[in-house]
């Protein structure tokens, strides 16, 4: 398939004045005559009735420069261009102040290359995708880390990007990384979409289909071997805390922390069929099942790796795909695997659902108590509702980190 683009021949002026005498020129016409346009026509052709095309002439000496501005004046000619990736136009942010220590904080570095950094505990290290559609969100969720924290310099970010053929969109993603917050230490990865692309089975909502929301699932094969511990974050969350305290929770010998939600209806998170299946829902057979949102987890990669849970999660993945077990994208894996088993963080961590369900995003309030962090989870995103002028009540919470560079018809660049 070809992309057409209609051009105006006053930009071919300067070739088409420098023309040798009796050059032949060839339009095309696509749509009818006008008048002035089959008196055009005369005038090149010697022809009294239009066609639907003009064929080859030979355009005379002495009128060669009259019918040029007569063409420029009547005509628009389709040119045809062989297709080509499309550019890629990403949101533009203002730039994010700089954030300095406080007293007290101690004094590091991190490198990618340098293995030694990865064991200083005072470093906290954060994940997060990055993505044309999630990028507000993300960039947002950076700035309120960056505000709320002690020791800002101390942070170290890991963004993700989905892997293409064209690196240039991973090459935006990391300009406007740097512009935004000129002084924030971070490493951009790439996440190789086909690693899951045969895994993935479709779910309640599109957003959830996507290779890049489960990249959480290889983080202990992407980031660097020395990265012992990692804090995962969604895209459409606010932390308006110190997250030195997430940080700093004791996991025991568990792999992974999140607040759980016990009262939840765990059996809601699969199908009909895998609790009919004996085998499949004896998988939680002498553990407390309890639901906990992926959006927030604090993840020990050396013993995700040293048990090999990238594996396991492939494992449920795969039986998905056969027997259709579960409707919610990347979740059901993590809760087959790690549900039961999780060492429970306060649910200040994770205020969720503040997007509504999956199928219509309708406004919902906070749950009781204390808030560390505000997370957007369901189909309605802080950005959208305000921007098409139907926010939530809580909405206007996340509007102060949006650094997003809103157009204006009236501006000096």
């Amino acid at each position: 398939m070809q992309n057409q683009s209609k051009y105006h021949l006053s930009p071919l002026s300067d070739s088409i004045s420098r023309a040798p005498q009796n050059t032949k020129i060839t339009l095309s016409l696509k749509h009818p005559f006008s008048p002035l346009q089959a008196t055009l026509h005369s005038l090149i052709s010697n022809s009294p009735s239009p066609s639907n095309s003009l064929h080859h002439q030979t355009m005379p000496p002495d009128h060669g420069r009259l019918y040029f501005l007569l063409i420029v004046l009547v005509l628009t000619v389709t040119v045809k261009f062989p297709a080509t990736s499309a550019a890629v136009e990403l949101p533009k942010f203002r730039e994010a102040p700089a954030f300095r220590n406080g007293r007290g904080c101690p004094r590091t570095a991190w490198s990618s290359l340098d293995q030694h950094s990865h064991y200083n505990p005072s470093i906290i290290h954060i994940a997060m995708t990055l993505d044309t559609t999630y990028l507000r969100g993300s960039i947002a969720g950076v700035f309120s880390v960056l505000q709320h924290s002690t020791c800002p310099e101390n942070i170290v970010f890991h963004f993700i990007a989905a892997s293409h053929h064209n690196r240039r969109p991973s090459d935006l993603l990391r300009h406007i990384i740097t512009s935004t917050f000129p002084y924030l230490t971070f490493h951009l990865y790439h996440f190789d979409s086909n690693l899951v692309k045969g895994k993935i089975s479709y779910s309640v909502r599109r957003a959830l289909d996507q290779p890049l929301n489960y990249a959480r699932i290889y983080l202990a094969d992407l980031l660097p071997s020395g990265v012992r511990r990692i804090i995962y974050f969604d895209s459409d969350l606010i932390v308006v805390d110190d997250v030195a305290k997430l940080w700093n929770i004791n996991l025991g010998r568990r792999v992974l922390g999140a607040p759980e939600y016990c009262h939840a209806n765990f059996t809601n998170y699969f199908t009909p069929k895998f609790w009919s299946n004996a085998a499949f829902a004896a998988s939680f057979k002498g553990r407390r099942a309890c639901y906990f949102n992926t959006g927030v987890m604090v993840i020990d990669l050396w013993k995700w790796r040293e048990g090999k849970y990238t594996e396991k999660l492939e494992h449920w993945m795969r039986v998905q795909k056969r027997c259709r077990i579960y409707e919610l994208g990347s979740l059901p894996p993590f809760l087959l695997v790690f549900a039961g088993d999780v060492e429970g963080v306060e649910h200040r961590w994770n205020q969720h659902g503040l997007g509504g369900d999956n199928l219509e995003g309708l406004c919902r309030d906070l749950h009781p108590g204390p808030v560390s962090l505000l997370h957007w989870s369901g189909k309605g995103k802080p950005w959208l509702r305000l921007d098409s002028k139907r926010p939530c009540p809580l909405d206007s919470l996340w509007a102060p980190y949006d650094l997003y560079r809103h157009s204006s018809l009236f501006s000096d660049s």
